[in-house]
């Protein structure tokens, strides 16, 4: 029982994965802690629903649209509002990030109402068994593409000029800026990557906990995910969701239910405790 439960637990935390690694990469280069993360990918999640169900696209096509459609949605966000907020205190900025996630909540229900749908899947329900575990194949397909997205991710940061340019910016804006570097075009594409990677956190999870209005609250497991991997970095976030994931599912079996909702939260003040600046984080010191 406790192999099958890490072997489902890991799909899980890779959908916490994402939605931390969303967090990571807003607050990496802009300093905003996006607490309506959980939203976009609920609002992904709804896109591929109507795309796969209305337009009756293929599966894989819904997925590439879908992502498009929220780039494109993070890209106009960043440039028509929160452009707008630069120079804000920090506490007006996750007020606004925390009122844009109860809007977004609020037009989903009026757009897709406040039912639950199930989303269509063309993978079934076949099992693959390996000894004595058995794994589904919605839990290796979620695998598979965090793994891959994950290791896009790395070579976009690490080889593209634009992603080497994001780093940089992360760093240190203003000498960024000093160097030639478009901080804006950075802000905007990063914004647009962070909903595009909510997208498909959307439509990994939605086969399994299916899709309504308040499914985005999952981001606010994802949140210590990423304060647990180190707020900031991109590894951390991506070991923050398997740990969270893994752990929730285990506490789910082998602890008293009401422990599960909360268990997320219990692991983060016990590593905080710790070490407070995460797993990967970096204790920064300034002198005044």
């Amino acid at each position: 029982m406790f192999l099958q439960q890490i072997a489902s637990g890991l799909a899980l935390g890779c959908v916490y994965a994402l939605i931390a690694l969303g967090f990571v990469l807003i607050y990496k280069a802009t300093e905003v802690v996006n607490f309506a993360q959980g939203e976009f990918m609920m609002l992904g999640a709804f896109v591929a629903l109507s795309l796969m169900t209305g337009a009756k696209l293929p599966f894989f096509l819904t997925i590439f649209l879908a992502v498009m459609i929220m780039g494109v949605f993070g890209m106009v966000l960043e440039r028509m509002v929160m452009r707008r907020l630069v120079g804000e205190p920090i506490f007006a900025l996750v007020m606004f990030t925390i009122g844009l996630s109860i809007f977004l909540r609020s037009i989903a229900g009026m757009v897709w109402s406040t039912d639950t749908f199930k989303f269509p899947t063309v993978f079934g329900k076949s099992f693959t068994q390996i000894g004595s575990v058995t794994i589904s194949s919605m839990d290796i397909l979620v695998v598979s593409i965090t793994a891959a997205l994950v290791i896009i991710l790395y070579l976009f940061f690490k080889f593209t000029d634009i992603g080497i340019a994001m780093e940089a910016t992360s760093q240190n804006q203003f000498a960024s800026f000093l160097m030639g570097i478009s901080v804006e075009r950075v802000f905007n594409l990063i914004w647009a990557i962070s909903a595009m990677v909510a997208a498909v956190a959307g439509i990994l999870l939605a086969p399994i906990l299916f899709i309504h209005k308040d499914m985005g609250f999952i981001g606010l497991k994802a949140f210590p995910a990423a304060v647990l991997g180190g707020f900031g970095s991109i590894p951390g976030a991506i070991v923050g969701g398997l740990i969270i994931g893994l752990s929730e599912n285990l506490a789910g079996v082998f602890l008293p239910a009401w422990v599960k909702d909360v268990f997320a939260y219990i692991i983060l003040i016990a590593v905080l405790m710790v070490r407070p600046e995460g797993i990967f984080g970096i204790q920064e010191k300034k002198r005044v």
